[in-house]
């Protein structure tokens, strides 16, 4: 009687679900009898939405979890336990509402719900534990009936005796998603066209969207024609995967999916959307475009053929260079104007931003790593602003107008991903051709191969810059609540980035679009390495899963490396374990180190305009320079506790290396306290990352004029950049220089320059000014430092001229060839560095000042060098320092030094060894190199 009572609603009300409930059926039908049918008309409509059934709950919040298809957990109040009845309510039309007698009425149907017991607890599953303790209910349905379930309203209601709601809440329904639906998992996704070896044509539309209830494919010639064709979908109920097929092969032409399905507190709705697996679309990302990436069409001549710089065996090979790919040549007068900005300016070899690289490369540099080029959703891609600014010291002009317009001009970092596979349309000489994006960056790729580059990715799976309903949310508008992480309530995480939404890549779905999308970038664009932004927040298994796949696609290994902060809902391994810094060992996995970073630039996230000048760094002043702000003298503890952090850095923050610290004990590295963390972290030095400067923050230049005295001479400021970006180049593990600090760049103490425009993130390749005092920086990072920064700005003394650009630009190339003259800087296993690497000088007798470190070449295959000791002096005096152990040595300074073409001729005409005393003499903030030969 139930069943043909439900079945009459189904009649009366439409609703294919209803009697989809009634059914056990293999596949569903491709159309839906709730909804209006589809239309062609619908393909263009006006707005990206269309609420075909407002809903009448407003969503509350979403407390109750699915655990698994047979069990949901509900976080609900202590109270009333006892007597309360708690009921599973669905509808098929969004039309569960409670009626002024205070009981839910609209529903298709419900369920009785029975806990399993009536004290609260936490769920058992460790990936649950994050919830607060609640109910749990079992569901004794069959699979077909959860799917069933799964595509409506449904809200579960705690009822007094008499069945008045007591209180509410929708589900968060992942979990269930990922056990029904694991055949997705090695599902083809996205639009697929005939091999060129295949005579039959015709194209193939999949899209995985498990709870919708209608989905049709709109195919459009071009990027701005009406759409010609109106093909539904059916669903495959094993995978939760809509597909359809036409006969046409539509290479070339657009394609957009109508989605209707139950949104939380909306209602049903159509949703007009882009595909999550789309290659490349037109302007601003309104059509997905349909292509083949092996066609003939979309590669450059010689692709095919050609084949990547082949000089990184192992991870601690590499030294990467991150760039942003509209900084590198918007100011570059040797590019022509239509490619400045663009990809293709990479193509012009001779200019001067190539020539800068290409000799980078031949000094040892090995990657370039590209800020993101992914489809970015803060940047338009046509009509956008490039305001003619003047500006300089510290007026506030530039900043003034760049605030009103930073959201409509052409500059970003890209932080921002809207569709992760395709790349970015800005950088396109035509963003409306769906193939100019796809070969013009392969011809960046191309060109920074053939300067012997290899050429790495900064990608973004840990957020999306919108969610939900909005016009360029995709995920949330295909299926709704699953993609990104949600709270115990339902509310989506943003510790990432606000405004946007954190991901969830431990939901299987999320974790397959991000490889599925590396995996393409590798194949399909010749990458050779990725950094992960804010990698703490993915899952250690699907990191290490990917390291396999790409492996095994690409017959070679590809460094991922990325940012393995440990914050936000994630920390500690609150819902996985995490590919953050302290999870990471023996993953071959790299995270960016900040120890050593922080005690070479003193100071830290967060800092005040009383700490950023007070806390000065190990080569900034703390030795024996303090600023103006200083009232209380560094003590001798702590410049040895600093100097002790840097030579953890050294040694690649490797766990197992032992030292001698300013306390005179020898300890393993993972035995000195870091914030209450172990200092020494990585199990490998291929797991490490050493910088001192990158996009984020202030850069190296710009944090030294707060930390050093005001009358610091330009070649005080030189002598600082090159110790800090020679600690890093001369490091174990793997170096990484942020684009402009071997030529002194400033943003004009911008400290968060992602949306400045470019007039504060400008790169002179003619290196004739360094950006610094171009006014003040944009007030929303940066007002509270404006009293400190308004005399800095104002002070011409402090911005480089060439000679100082240039010198600095020598010196470090020089690091860079000393680098890569020996295979003992780039020791890729940690027993190797236990057994290679000294320090002398250390303990409580040290001079602070000075780090020493020998570098034992025996017996190792190959190498050049019987011994390499290098001397870092920090001090703002020449230094004096005799070693007994390295007493009666053919020590001879480093064959770099000796070229007449040296960066620091001060090393040539003033250090030197004398053997009979072991005595070492080196300049003041210098980097010093002897070698003695095998």
């Amino acid at each position: 009687m139930t069943e043909t009572i439900s079945l009459l609603r189904a009649i009366r009300s439409q609703s294919a679900l209803a009697l989809l409930l009634m059914a056990s059926s293999s596949s569903w039908a491709a159309t839906s009898l709730v909804n209006p049918k589809l239309s062609l008309t619908e393909c263009d409509m006006s707005s990206h939405q269309a609420v075909l059934h407002p809903s009448l709950l407003k969503q509350n919040d979403a407390s109750a979890q699915w655990l698994s298809p047979d069990l949901i957990h509900w976080s609900e109040q202590k109270d009333d336990i006892e007597a309360a009845q708690y009921r599973l309510y669905y509808s098929n039309s969004a039309g569960l509402h409670i009626a002024h007698d205070s009981k839910m009425q609209g529903e298709d149907g419900k369920l009785v719900l029975t806990p399993a017991t009536r004290v609260t607890a936490k769920p058992d599953q460790a990936q649950f534990q994050y919830l607060p303790a609640g109910l749990q209910f079992q569901l004794q349905q069959d699979p077909d009936r959860i799917r069933q379930l799964l595509r409506s309203q449904l809200i579960i209601a705690k009822e007094d005796s008499k069945g008045r709601v007591l209180s509410y809440t929708h589900l968060q329904h992942a979990a269930a998603l990922d056990a029904l639906y694991i055949d997705a998992q090695q599902a083809t996704l996205g639009v697929s066209l005939p091999k060129q070896d295949e005579k039959s044509a015709g194209t193939h539309f999949q899209l995985w969207a498990p709870t919708a209830t209608q989905v049709a494919a709109c195919v459009y010639k071009n990027g701005k024609a009406s759409a010609s064709q109106l093909k539904p979908m059916g669903m495959d109920i094993a995978s939760g995967i809509w597909n359809t097929a036409l006969k046409q092969n539509l290479s070339g032409h657009y394609y957009r999916y109508l989605v209707d399905v139950y949104v939380p507190g909306t209602g049903i709705v159509r949703n007009l959307v882009t595909d999550p697996y789309s290659i490349s679309l037109n302007t601003d990302s309104q059509r997905s475009y349909i292509a083949d990436l092996n066609a003939v069409n979309l590669k450059p001549a010689g692709w095919d053929q050609q084949q990547g710089p082949q000089r990184v065996k192992t991870a601690t090979d590499m030294a990467i260079y991150e760039l942003h790919v509209r900084d590198f040549s918007i100011a570059d007068d040797s590019v022509p104007r239509r490619d400045r900005g663009k990809f293709l300016a990479f193509t012009h070899t001779n200019s001067k931003g190539m020539r800068h690289l290409k000799e980078l490369s031949q000094a040892g540099l090995t990657d370039v790593h590209l800020l993101p080029v992914f489809d970015i959703a803060t940047i338009p891609e046509k009509n956008c602003i490039s305001p003619h600014i003047k500006s300089k010291g510290a007026d506030p002009e530039a900043q003034a107008v760049i605030a009103k317009i930073a959201d409509k001009d052409c500059f970003n970092w890209g932080y921002d991903p809207y569709h992760y596979s395709a790349p970015e349309g800005s950088y396109a000489s035509n963003p409306e051709d769906g193939a100019a994006r796809i070969r013009e960056f392969r011809q960046l790729v191309q060109a920074l191969h053939q300067a012997g580059l290899r050429v790495g990715m900064d990608v973004v799976y840990n957020h999306t810059a919108y969610t939900g309903q909005h016009t360029r949310s995709v995920l949330d508008r295909i299926v709704p609540g699953y993609y990104h992480r949600l709270s115990p309530s339902g509310k989506i995480e943003d510790s990432t980035c606000q405004p946007c939404g954190n991901t969830a890549t431990e939901h299987m779905m999320m974790a397959k679009l991000m490889t599925d999308s590396v995996r393409l970038w590798a194949k399909q664009y010749q990458i050779d390495s990725f950094r992960f932004d804010l990698m703490g927040h993915q899952p250690r298994a699907v990191m290490e899963q990917l390291r396999d796949q790409l492996a095994a696609d690409n017959g070679r290994a590809i460094q991922l490396i990325g940012e393995g902060w440990n914050f936000g809902e994630v920390a500690n391994n609150q819902r996985f374990v995490q590919a953050s810094q302290l999870s990471l060992n023996g993953s071959q996995i790299a995270t960016f180190s900040d120890r050593a970073r922080d005690a070479l630039r003193g100071g830290g996230h967060g800092d005040t305009p009383i700490s950023m000048r007070q806390r000065q760094g190990y080569i900034n002043g703390m030795l024996d320079r303090p600023n103006s702000s200083i009232t209380q003298a560094y003590t001798q503890q702590e410049k040895m506790r600093a100097a002790d952090m840097v030579r953890l850095g050294l040694a690649g923050s490797v766990a197992s290396y032992r030292m001698r610290t300013a306390d005179d004990i020898e300890r393993r590295l993972q035995d000195i306290d870091y914030n209450g963390q172990p200092a020494g972290y990585a199990s490998q030095p291929g797991e490490v990352v050493n910088y001192v400067e990158n996009h984020d923050n202030q850069t190296l230049f710009d944090l030294n004029v707060y930390k050093l005295p005001d009358n610091s001479t330009s070649e005080d400021r030189m002598r600082v950049q090159v110790l800090g970006l020679g600690f890093t180049l001369l490091s174990q593990g793997i170096p990484y220089l942020h684009v402009g600090s071997e030529i002194l760049r400033s943003k004009s103490m911008d400290s968060n320059s992602y949306n400045s425009g470019d007039w504060f993130n400008v790169l002179d390749w003619s290196y004739r000014s360094n950006g610094y005092g171009r006014g003040l920086p944009p007030a929303k990072d940066n007002q509270q430092f404006y009293p400190l920064l308004r005399p800095l700005l104002e002070n011409t003394a402090i911005q480089a001229g060439q000679t100082d650009i240039l010198s600095t630009k020598a010196a470090v190339m020089d690091l860079l060839k000393i680098r890569q003259s020996s295979g003992l800087f780039r020791l890729s296993d940690a027993a190797e560095i236990n057994q290679r690497l000294r320090f002398f000088n250390t303990g409580a007798q040290q001079n602070p000042a000075l780090i020493v470190m020998q570098l034992d070449g025996s017996n190792l295959p190959g190498e050049a060098y019987r011994r390499i000791v290098v001397i870092f002096n920090s001090a703002d005096t020449a230094q004096m320092i005799q070693i007994p152990e390295l007493n009666n040595l053919p020590l001879q300074l480093h064959p770099v030094h000796q070229n007449t073409v040296a960066g620091d001729r001060r090393i040539t005409q003033e250090a030197r060894y004398d053997a009979a005393h072991a005595g070492f003499y080196v300049p003041k903030r210098s980097i010093t190199t002897f070698t003695e030969m095998n």
